[in-house]
């Protein structure tokens, strides 16, 4: 397992960049650069249940490690959730990277925003990561600094 990090400076406050990330409209935005439809649906509590799906309802299922709003959100990713929102958290390929780490901390640096992503994944997955938060982390600062 890998640690990847990101980072990128926003002139936009911390409140902002947060909403940005975590409302349903702007998340699958900034996210079409892991896959075009991404969505989240959370019960935004620790220790409650995070899905992360495609378009077509399937993608990982994962809890709130971790949240004080609007500075740091730590996700920990538990399985994989098929289209018909069966769970997959108990099969090997799952229990290779069950437990995993998505991080998201938000530091107010001179009244702008210090955006710090972090997320484990495997070697393979390395390329699609750094594509996706480096594209989708520039699309956040657009969509921040432009309203």
């Amino acid at each position: 397992m890998e640690t990847l990090s990101y980072e990128i400076v926003i002139n936009a406050s911390k409140e902002k960049v947060w909403d940005i990330l975590w409302s349903e409209n702007t998340y699958a935005e900034w996210t079409k650069f892991f896959g075009a439809g991404s969505q989240m649906r959370t019960d935004w509590k620790v220790g409650g249940k995070t899905y992360f799906l495609n378009a077509e309802g399937e993608g990982m299922v994962s809890t709130i490690d971790s949240l004080e709003k609007p500075d740091q959100i730590i996700f920990k990713h538990l399985g994989m959730v098929d289209k018909e929102g069966n769970e997959d958290t108990q099969s090997k390929e799952v229990m290779e990277w069950s437990g995993c780490f998505e991080k998201y901390i938000l530091i107010d640096f001179d009244g702008k925003t210090k955006l710090h992503a972090e997320v484990q994944t495997h070697k393979q997955w390395e390329d699609h990561m750094n594509s996706g938060f480096t594209q989708g982390l520039e699309f956040v600062k657009r969509l921040a600094e432009s309203n």
